[in-house]
Parts: C-alpha cells; sequence; structure tokens
C-alpha cells in the first residue's frame, strides 16, 4: 500500500486528486495539508510515501518545502502540481528530487499515469536484488521523460508547449486555426503554426484548407 499526502491550498482541488486516488488499488491518502506548515505535523502523526505538492503555497514555495523534507525524510517521493509552466521551476523540481511535475489543470488520465509509474517503480526496487542498465533507466524521470518527449526537437519547439498545442486542438471537432491557438497560448500565431505544423509531419495531427466567400482559403487544424 502507498500512503500519499496532499500539500494543496485549495480545498476543492485536493478534495479531486484525493477523491480520484482513493478509486486507484493500491493507494491511501493518509491526508491533507491546507499550509506548508502544516506538512511537517501531518507526517510526524501519520508517515506518507509520497506527497503531491502545489508550488504556490501561502506561507512558502512548495519546491522549497520539498527541499527541506528532503533532508529530514530521504526516502519520501513527491510530485509536483501546479499551473506554472516556467521552465526554470521544471528544473528546480527535478534538482529537488520530485518524481515528476504536473501542470494544472491535472487531467486524471495523466495523473493515473504518473501514479501507476510510481507504483511500478516501487515495486521493482522491493522485488528486484539486482538490475541491468535498460532497468535502471526506467527507474528515472530523466529517463521517461526522453522517451516520451524524445530527444531530437528542433530547435524552437518545447515539449511542454507541444503537448499544451495537442490539448488545445484535439478536443475541437470543428478545428481551429493558428491565431486562435496563439490566443490560447499567450504566444503568437508565428509560434503557434510553428507547433502546429511540426505535429501535422510527425503524423499527430492534419490540416485542411476551408475556404470562404471571400478571402483566401484559412488553414484549419484538427486533432487525430
Amino acid at each position: 500500500m502507498i500512503h500519499v499526502g496532499i500539500v494543496e491550498d485549495d480545498f476543492r482541488i485536493a478534495s479531486i486528486h484525493q477523491h480520484f486516488l482513493e478509486s486507484v488499488d493500491g493507494v491511501e491518502v493518509v491526508w491533507q495539508a491546507l499550509r506548508a506548515k502544516d506538512t511537517w505535523g501531518m507526517l510526524k502523526k501519520q508517515p506518507a510515501d509520497l506527497l503531491l505538492v502545489d508550488v504556490y503555497m501561502p506561507d512558502q514555495s512548495g519546491i522549497d518545502l520539498v527541499r527541506e523534507l528532503k533532508i529530514h525524510y530521504p526516502s519520501l517521493d513527491f510530485i509536483i502540481i501546479t499551473a506554472a509552466t516556467d521552465r526554470e521551476l521544471v528544473a528546480q523540481s527535478l534538482a529537488a528530487g520530485a518524481f515528476h511535475y504536473l501542470v494544472k489543470p491535472v487531467e486524471l488520465t495523466k495523473l493515473r499515469e504518473v501514479i501507476d509509474r510510481y507504483q511500478q517503480r516501487c515495486l521493482f526496487l522491493q522485488e528486484s536484488p539486482h538490475v541491468d542498465q535498460e532497468e535502471i533507466d526506467k527507474l528515472f524521470v530523466h529517463a521517461v521523460a526522453t522517451r516520451e518527449n524524445g530527444t531530437n526537437l528542433p530547435k524552437g519547439i518545447h515539449p511542454l508547449t507541444l503537448q499544451k498545442v495537442l490539448d488545445i486542438v484535439n478536443p475541437l471537432t470543428e478545428g481551429t486555426t493558428a491565431e486562435e491557438v496563439g490566443e490560447k497560448l499567450g504566444a503568437s500565431r508565428t509560434t503557434a503554426r510553428r507547433y502546429l505544423e511540426y505535429l501535422i509531419a510527425e503524423g499527430k495531427m492534419r490540416a485542411e484548407l476551408e475556404y470562404g466567400i471571400i478571402g483566401r482559403p484559412e488553414r484549419k487544424y484538427f486533432g487525430l
């Protein structure tokens, strides 16, 4: 059984995560902490194996909390959950020893995937006295990220933004334009088009020309 603590100042989000985690076999949510400082007391009362930690807590950065907890609880694992997509925060989370970094709003299928991976890692470490290099690679986050995001992304294509573009376009059955995607990303139409055309080249999206009454045809993008 994996015991999970949730460090999240929004009780509604914490409750959603708890409700989902309680549906996963082999996982038990043992407590919630609404402030970073409350985490210490909770851990003393009820130890945990894994913490889901928000970055922007009212009293302390979640990443700073993770760094401090790692000193006193070296075997404790963490999943960072935040709305922030800053590359520096991702780097800080990795350096602090986070198992994974999830961007809000968290898709439950993605959370399930990460929890499943964490369970597999725990089971593997408990059962295998010896490992080979391929098995070792599977244990580390950077190896998983390399397989999922690819190491050959061209310059100007970032994996987090790439995923955001997919998340924007895939649900839209009537398609969308580069300008509309750029607005949702908070980026220029040129930047959005670069990601969209890359996804088409990778076979993960398609495009069609839509002819209006006047003017040039418009290129619309569709998920697969």
